[in-house]
C-alpha cells in the first residue's frame, strides 16, 4: 500500500510516520514544506492542478494529512488548516489515484461541553476560537467532498514531543525551573481545566487503522475519561521526583498560570504568568470513544503517567 502522508514532520505526524514505516506493507511518501520531506510542496500557496499532477504519478492508496498550525491569528489559522485542505480534496477530486483520505482533526471543533458529559460524533459544533472554526471548516470541506475519507478528531495529545508551549508542556518547564533552582514550591494556576489526554503514540496507532479500514465521517480519538490538570501535575511531580510541594493559585476559568521566570540578577520568583488554555473549550472536555472501538478496533494502550514519563524525561535533559 502507498501512502501519501503530508506533515510528516509535525508533532502528530512524526509519529505517524513512524507508525507506519513499522507496516512492512507501506510504501511511504512524506510531502511538506521541510528539505527533509520527499517532495517539497507549500499546501497553503500550492495549486490544486500541481498536487495532482503529483498524486497521478505517485498513485497513493491513501493520503494521510496530519499538517496544520495551532498558532497565529484567523488569517494564518484559515490558510494553514482550511485552505490547504481545500487543495487536498481538489487535487483528490481531479486525480484518478482513487487515494482514501485520513485528515486529522481535533476536539477544538466541538468547543465547550457540559461538565461530566462524553462528546459523541454526532455533538453540534461549537469551535471557541479561530482554531477550531478553521479546523471545523476543513472538516466540513472533507465530509462534503465525495471523496472515500475518514476524519480523525483528535482530543489533547500528549507524549513525547509535547510542545513547550502546550498546558503540559508549560508544566514540565516550570517544574524543571523549579527543581534547577531548588524551589521547595511551586506555584501553579488553571489547574481546574479537565481534558481528554491521549497520548500520539495512540493517536498513530489511530491513523493505521484508519487507513486500512473502510469507516467514513467522523470519528473520536481519546481516551474517553478527563483528567484534572491538577491530577495531571501531581503525576508529573511524582514522576519528576520533586519533592516540593503544589500551591494553586487562584485564577480564571480556562487559564493556565505558570510562574515567569525571573530576570537575571532576580533570585526572587518573579509573578506568574497565565496563558489561556489554547482550544478554546472550557474548562471541560472528554470524548465517547465507542465509535473508534466499533469501526477501527482501536483502544488507548498508554497511559497517562507513561506519556507525562516521557515529557518529564525530555524537560530533564535541559536541567
Amino acid at each position: 500500500m502507498r501512502v501519501l502522508l503530508i506533515g510528516a514532520n509535525g508533532y502528530l505526524g512524526r509519529y505517524v510516520a513512524d507508525r507506519l514505516l513499522a507496516d512492512p506493507a507501506v510504501q511511504l511518501t512524506a510531502l511538506g514544506r521541510g528539505d527533509d520531506a520527499d517532495v517539497r510542496f507549500d499546501l497553503a500557496t500550492g495549486s490544486p492542478g500541481a498536487l495532482t499532477r503529483f498524486l497521478d504519478a505517485v498513485h497513493p492508496g491513501v493520503v494521510v494529512n496530519c499538517a496544520g498550525t495551532t498558532r497565529g491569528g484567523a488569517r494564518e489559522l484559515t490558510r494553514h488548516n482550511t485552505v490547504a485542505v481545500a487543495t487536498i480534496c481538489e487535487s483528490l477530486r481531479r486525480s484518478g489515484c482513487g487515494a482514501r483520505l485520513v485528515h486529522l482533526g481535533c476536539a477544538s471543533e466541538y468547543g465547550p461541553s457540559q461538565p461530566g458529559s462524553s462528546t459523541a460524533e454526532d455533538a453540534v459544533p461549537r469551535p471557541g476560537g479561530p482554531y477550531g472554526v478553521s479546523k471545523l471548516a476543513a472538516t466540513e470541506l472533507v465530509l462534503g467532498s465525495g471523496l472515500d475519507a475518514v476524519v480523525l478528531r483528535v482530543f489533547s495529545p500528549v507524549g513525547p514531543g509535547t510542545p513547550a508551549g502546550s498546558p503540559l508542556g508549560r508544566l514540565a518547564e516550570a517544574m524543571r525551573r523549579a527543581m534547577q533552582s531548588g524551589d521547595s514550591e511551586l506555584k501553579l494556576g488553571g489547574l481546574g481545566v479537565q481534558r481528554d489526554f491521549v497520548d500520539v503514540r495512540d493517536v498513530a496507532r489511530a491513523v493505521h487503522a484508519a487507513s486500512l479500514s473502510a469507516a467514513q465521517g467522523v470519528v473520536n480519538i481519546g481516551t474517553g475519561r478527563a483528567v484534572r490538570l491538577r491530577e495531571a501535575a501531581a503525576v508529573l511531580a511524582r514522576v519528576a521526583g520533586f519533592g516540593g510541594s503544589l500551591h494553586e493559585l487562584d485564577s480564571p476559568p480556562a487559564r493556565l498560570v505558570i510562574p515567569a521566570p525571573a530576570p537575571e540578577g532576580h533570585p526572587a520568583s518573579a509573578p506568574p504568568t497565565a496563558y489561556p488554555y489554547p482550544d478554546g473549550c472550557g474548562t471541560w472536555q472528554q470524548a465517547d470513544v465507542r465509535t473508534a472501538r466499533d469501526r477501527l478496533g482501536w483502544r488507548p494502550r498508554i497511559v497517562l503517567e507513561e506519556s507525562l514519563a516521557d515529557i518529564w524525561m525530555e524537560a530533564a535533559c535541559r536541567i
